[in-house]
């Protein structure tokens, strides 16, 4: 596997991770793998996946904007997709993001009894 599908790989996990509802950013998604710097990457990554496997409409830029939305059906698509999951807008056409931002928690694992 090359670092590229790596990478790519890992984006998918972390998208399929979102909840309905829900949407992150492509910052967010580059913090949880290490690489702040990616979130560039993140949205190339989401320009390559299987629309029917991973659920990149749930990713907005970190303004809550739908900067992905050419890479759908029709422009469209993308806010008809969250909005049936029941994600609201603001005036502006951004997501609200109070209500609908997703954070990945941390995996704990508790200590094991001595």
């Amino acid at each position: 596997m090359t670092a590229d599908r790596s990478f790519y790989d890992r984006v998918y996990e972390l998208v399929c991770r979102i909840p309905e509802g829900k949407v992150t950013t492509y910052g967010i998604i580059a913090e949880q793998i290490s690489i702040r710097s990616a979130a560039r990457m993140v949205g190339w990554a989401l320009n390559k996946a299987d629309l029917a496997e991973v659920p990149a409409h749930r990713v907005v830029n970190r303004n809550g904007h739908l900067t992905g939305k050419a890479h759908f059906s029709s422009p469209q698509a993308m806010r008809r997709m969250l909005e049936t999951e029941g994600v609201t807008f603001r005036a502006d056409g951004s997501v609200d993001l109070d209500n609908h931002l997703y954070r990945f928690t941390p995996c704990r694992i508790s200590k094991r009894p001595s």
